[in-house]
């Protein structure tokens, strides 16, 4: 996910996606821990686009946290 993308969202979509990728990075480390993940770097992508989220969101004023 790109900052460009980010910025180009509204208020909503941000919380949203937030949420959607919040849900994803559970459901990976459960797979991570199981051993069925296959691609490992997935993980600290979600992450760095939580990251992206929560800065993007502060630039906002969103007060997401």
């Amino acid at each position: 996910m790109k900052l460009a993308e980010i910025r180009e969202m509204g208020a909503d979509q941000v919380k949203e996606k937030l949420v959607e990728l919040k849900k994803e990075l559970f459901n990976l480390r459960f797979q991570n821990d199981v051993g069925q993940l296959e691609n490992t770097a997935t993980l600290s992508n979600v992450k760095k686009d939580i990251a992206r989220l929560y800065t993007i969101s502060k630039e906002m004023n969103l007060n997401i946290i």
